[in-house]
């Protein structure tokens, strides 16, 4: 049996607030710090809607994929790791994205970030969330992050057989 502080379905919720909750902060932040973070307003919008139309289709679609490709739990080199993301790295992701782009002097594009990191991990945790679950209810299986997993290289799962 998986822990459940390890199961991907609980990192996804997890990781995903904590995202949303840095994405707010650095949109707090930016709205407070300075008026041109409101420059372009119907632009930072729309992107934004993209964005968001973009996580509903996309998002599922992903999490989906990497269930139909998952192992099960100790098959060779798979191993059920968790592998969790530190939480602590999510504020230096959101941070390394938009502070360049303040520095240049582009708030509003600071804003299009943080306001992005907010809508990446409320799909996360509130839709990518439903999508595990659903798959984990019809299957009887749990879901962990297995190793190699990497943004760049998307997320590997291993699943471990909860009911027969």
């Amino acid at each position: 049996m998986v822990p459940p502080a390890l199961t991907y379905r609980a990192r996804l919720r997890t990781e995903g607030l904590a995202l949303a909750t840095c994405g707010v902060t650095g949109s707090v932040v930016l709205l407070l710090a300075d008026s041109r973070a409101t420059q372009n307003a119907g632009s930072t919008v729309g992107q934004l809607v993209v964005v968001l139309v973009l996580l509903a289709v996309l998002g599922p679609l992903s999490v989906r994929r990497a269930i139909a490709r998952s192992k099960p739990a100790g098959a060779g080199p798979v191993a059920a790791t968790g592998e969790p993301t530190p939480l602590w790295h999510l504020p230096l992701v959101v941070a390394a994205l938009t502070l360049p782009l303040v520095a240049l002097g582009a708030w509003d594009a600071g804003l299009r970030v943080t306001g992005g990191c907010t809508l990446v991990g409320l799909a996360q945790a509130l839709l990518l969330v439903r999508v595990v679950y659903a798959d984990e209810r019809a299957t009887g299986r749990t879901y962990v992050r297995a190793s190699g997993s990497r943004i760049l290289r998307g997320t590997r799962l291993a699943h471990v057989q909860s009911r027969a």
